[in-house]
């Protein structure tokens, strides 16, 4: 809708123009001229021009809702402030694969990411932006666990169940942050990932479940099935399994969060 400058008339008194412009069905347009109350034009009389305006309000969609600016613009600022942590987990877990493809060798991958995550702890000292608040610290710690395992066990059925020992560990971590802490260490970091409210304690006990799951699928699989068959379930299955409970998570615990968003 747009406005006018009032327009005069013989007694005296002005009145404002408005000329409405609005869909009265999902293709065609039509226009509708007001002086104040008093209507001027109608492109097509007796069509409502606020149909597809009405229908998207009632799927919840509304191109000028207050509310939904507001959110755009809050995720804009937070994506200002986090792109800088989570580029620089991005960064530490190429190194750790482009390491692996080209020496072969995880314990040396492993172990370059171990470095680059001291040095992000190092920079982090002479720099104003966060580059470690995401996962970055975590993440060195568990390709220290991850290095220190390669080295220890060289047998090919104990490195098929590092998956295993890895996903209890994460776990175990993410069980202690969700009862003693409210998931404030890492519920507060994944919600730099998706970038919208979850609720905390909710998400990180849930990715606990999820942990114990996909560890307890990559014991039954290295323990009940071939080398080959563990190995195209570790490179083909596993991942996809773990997004879609993942991201099943993500819905619920911004489903659990909405109540709170102001």
């Amino acid at each position: 809708m747009h406005k006018f400058q009032p327009i005069s008339q013989p007694n005296g008194r002005t009145k404002e123009v408005t000329v409405s412009v609005g869909y009265f069905s999902w293709l065609s347009v039509g226009i509708v001229v007001r002086a104040g109350s008093d209507l001027i034009y109608e492109s097509h009389p007796g069509k409502n021009i606020h149909f597809a305006t009405k229908k998207l309000e009632n799927l919840g969609i509304s191109d000028n809702s207050v509310k939904e600016n507001e959110k755009r613009e809050l995720q804009s600022e937070q994506w200002r402030k986090n792109k800088p942590s989570i580029f620089a987990d991005i960064g530490i877990g190429a190194a750790f694969f482009v390491v692996a493809k080209v020496t072969g060798d995880l314990s040396v991958a492993a172990f370059t990411g171990v470095l680059l995550g001291v040095a992000l702890v190092i920079i982090q000292r002479f720099v104003k932006v966060d580059l470690l608040g995401g996962f970055a610290v975590f993440g060195t710690i568990m390709l220290l666990v991850s290095a220190i395992f390669a080295i220890v066990f060289q047998s090919e059925y104990l490195v098929q169940l590092k998956g295993t020992l890895m996903g209890l560990l994460s776990a175990t971590a993410l069980m202690v942050d969700g009862v003693f802490n409210k998931g404030g260490y890492f519920g507060s970091r994944f919600e730099r990932y998706v970038n919208s409210p979850i609720q905390h304690r909710y998400f990180v006990l849930g990715l606990a479940l999820i942990g114990l799951c996909m560890a307890g699928l990559n014991f039954s699989v290295a323990t009940q099935l071939t080398q080959e068959q563990w190995l195209t379930y570790d490179t083909f299955v596993e991942t996809p399994v773990y997004f879609v409970m993942f991201f099943i998570l993500v819905w619920r615990a911004g489903k659990k969060a909405s109540p709170k968003v102001c």
